[in-house]
């Protein structure tokens, strides 16, 4: 393709898009002399993305906003996933655009780890309780208690850089780990084992927790499906901090109600947020977090020094930037 130029650095705009994050704030700390502004709402954004040459974006985009886009040069994703952006549409305008891949690898697996920690350990009752001001009393029935995690397997699916770190801290409690990947010949990281994708209903009876570190494509759209329910263990736990439509959410509801499986702590669902007459408010086996996995104190700054790393690549005329996809 080819790509839009961008202006020199005194004539250049960026644009940061975010209903939360303050990014801009952070952005002017680094003193660089570039203009830019900020937008908290998807109409803000619609009436301003034709002054921007870069967009720092992610649930915002629309990809019809290419249209309105006409000095738009390059967006820099503030998130990993890369679902919301159409390449053939972006290609074909000439705009490149890199993801936030590793932004926050660290803190979206010790998510995925506390959310095995919480359900292992009981923790939704003991808040529950707490707030009822019931103090719970010890446990007769022993597959009623909280456990331990030394000696259970995680599936882990997908082990990019998430997957694999959630692979050591799992280790570190002496979990059994296998991986499932896309390509296994490249290695598995921490992992005992790895295998491809097509063997997942091989590894899933084995499993104590999944843990779903995956992009969504669409070969991992409805991935945990009512067949993978069902090669679970009764006692096993499903664990997304991936994304909603990973898993097949009308199975997810049935799976949670028949008991096919024991719980799930779920960071991501397929509508959100997540809409007040959804289900899964009141299933009693099942633990929510707001897709909040990859918040951190660090992510405005961690997303900016991958903003300025590509505008000096963009400057330079190089092609490759740091986790580019178009």
């Amino acid at each position: 393709m080819t790509s839009r130029a961008l202006p020199q650095r005194d004539q250049l705009t960026i644009c940061f898009a975010h209903p939360a994050y303050r990014m801009q704030e952070r952005f002017a700390l680094r003193n660089t002399g570039i203009r830019s502004f900020e937008v908290r709402t998807l109409d803000e954004l619609k009436a301003r993305i034709g002054e921007a040459h870069v967009l720092s974006v992610s649930g915002f985009w629309r990809n019809e906003f290419v249209e309105q886009a006409q000095q738009l040069a390059f967006i820099q994703s503030i998130s990993a996933g890369t679902d919301q952006y159409s390449r053939e549409i972006l290609g074909a305008a000439g705009i490149r655009v890199a993801s936030a891949q590793g932004v926050n690898e660290r803190a979206v697996a010790e998510h995925a780890i506390g959310l095995v920690l919480a359900v292992a350990r009981k923790l939704p009752m003991a808040f529950a309780n707490q707030a009822a001001h019931k103090w719970r009393g010890l446990i007769s029935e022993i597959a009623q208690r909280e456990d331990e995690l030394g000696g259970k397997t995680l599936v882990i699916v997908g082990m990019g850089r998430i997957g694999s770190r959630l692979a050591q801290l799992a280790k570190a409690f002496d979990m059994r780990v296998i991986g499932v990947k896309r390509d296994p010949a490249r290695g598995g990281g921490a992992a005992d084992l790895t295998v491809p994708q097509s063997q997942l209903l091989e590894v899933l009876p084995q499993a104590d927790f999944v843990a779903l570190t995956c992009p969504l494509n669409p070969s991992t759209q409805d991935l945990i499906d009512a067949k993978a329910f069902a090669a679970m263990k009764p006692t096993a736990v499903l664990v997304n901090v991936a994304r909603g439509k990973v898993v097949n959410e009308p199975a997810l509801i049935e799976a949670m109600r028949s008991g096919a499986i024991a719980a799930a702590a779920l960071d991501c669902v397929w509508d959100e947020p997540l809409p007040p007459a959804s289900p899964l408010w009141d299933l009693p086996n099942v633990f929510i977090t707001p897709h909040s996995a990859g918040e951190t104190q660090k992510y405005e700054d961690n997303v900016i020094d991958l903003l300025l790393e590509n505008l000096q690549r963009l400057g330079r005329g190089e092609t490759q930037l740091k986790n580019g996809f178009v």
